[in-house]
């Protein structure tokens, strides 16, 4: 392998985004070496308490805390934050605030993600789905803002940055998401199996993963959508989120060496042993 060590950066919109789509392929690249940095873009002040045992004085801040513990649950480092506000959603929507992600020039979103990637100097950079998983305005904007942040880092120089990923939730999950009470098609919202270009068996990483959505007790409490689920939708839902994880290729500065691949690293020049 090369003595250069190996980055991803992983971009998503609120503490706990991590967790659920990606948080068991985070931990099982920094098991193998792998710098990760994950960049989460607010601390989500605008979230809705689902612990109703939590007196919580400053959400943001608590938030923030749950994700750095979330972190070290994953054995990655802390985050980075990129000081944008959570921008809420139905009667907790945030219209006038200006910091709020909805109201953010989608530009100036990409070029704070793109100084970051100058510093970190990733390999690979991880953001949401063109939906968004499940169409979060702020889902939205900060894939819109991390994928014209790749490919405008282009012109930066260096190398580094090969290959953009997108979280893929399947239609699988989509149809569990839909059975939870989100307003989607999950043949809209799902991947199909056949534009999955890397699915990462995860189940290693399991226990790390569920301490990490532990983690996030304000938002996984018994009135979440998690909370509410019967015994038999949560075992299935583990079986399936705590197992795999799926990406679509976003773009690439390289050859792919197959369809699907065996890893996110597959076929970067002197990483190949990172997929072995």
């Amino acid at each position: 392998m090369t003595t250069q060590q190996p980055t991803i950066l992983a971009v998503f919109a609120h503490p706990d985004d991590e967790a659920f789509s990606v948080g068991g392929t985070l931990a099982h690249y920094a098991q193998r070496g792998v710098n990760v940095v994950l960049a989460c873009a607010t601390r989500g002040e605008a979230g809705k308490i689902s612990d109703p045992n939590m007196t919580i004085t400053d959400l943001g801040q608590h938030r923030e805390d749950e994700l750095k513990r979330a972190t070290a649950e994953l054995g990655i480092p802390d985050p980075v934050f990129l000081d944008y506000h959570d921008s809420g959603r139905y009667e907790r929507t945030r219209y006038d605030d200006p910091l709020a992600l909805m109201n953010v020039n989608p530009f100036t979103a990409e070029l704070k993600i793109r100084d970051l990637i100058a510093s970190v100097k990733p390999d690979i950079l991880i953001t949401f789905d063109p939906h968004g998983g499940y169409g979060h305005i702020d889902h939205l904007i900060i894939h819109r803002a991390a994928a014209a942040a790749f490919f405008s880092s282009g012109n930066l120089g260096g190398g580094g940055l090969m290959r953009l990923y997108f979280s893929a939730l399947s239609v699988e999950a989509a149809q569990g998401l839909a059975r939870m009470g989100q307003d989607l098609d999950p043949n809209i919202y799902g991947v199909a199996d056949n534009t999955i270009a890397v699915k990462m068996d995860v189940s290693a990483q399991a226990g790390r993963k569920k301490a990490a959505l532990i983690a996030h007790g304000s938002q996984t409490g018994p009135n979440s959508r998690m909370g509410q689920m019967s015994q038999e939708e949560r075992d299935e839902m583990e079986k399936r989120m705590l197992s795999t994880e799926g990406f679509s290729i976003g773009g690439t500065r390289t050859g792919l060496p197959a369809f699907p691949m065996r890893g996110l690293f597959d076929g970067l020049v002197g990483f190949e042993a990172l997929d072995d």
